[in-house]
């Protein structure tokens, strides 16, 4: 049985939300409730910070007291306009320089 003490609301659609940290250290959101359908393993370390990870073929099921879930990403109702990969990024304008060459 999961605890409810790391359930939050997603602040977009109000959901219900876990947030997880992946393998390579980003947080990520998970829906709260356990689905038979989901592709991500989640499990709390032994801090108790909850970890998730990709269903791979190398390890496609489930090990030890993982339990399957769906990233919010994929079921939020109401998702946010997608962000820029840079903060700050502009578009570039004017003439693109060419390469340089000896003379």
């Amino acid at each position: 049985m999961l605890s409810e003490h790391d359930v939050q609301t997603c602040e977009s659609c109000g959901a219900r939300i876990r947030w997880t940290v992946t393998a390579a250290g980003k947080p990520m959101p998970v829906d709260a409730d356990p689905a038979a359908d989901g592709n991500t393993a989640v499990y709390a370390d032994g801090t108790g910070r909850l970890r998730s990870r990709g269903l791979t073929r190398e390890r496609p099921v489930l090990e030890h007291a993982e339990w399957l879930a769906k990233p919010h990403f994929a079921t939020c109702t109401n998702k946010p306009a997608r962000r820029s990969s840079r903060p700050g990024a502009r578009t570039r304008q004017g003439v693109r320089p060419t390469p340089w060459r000896p003379r």
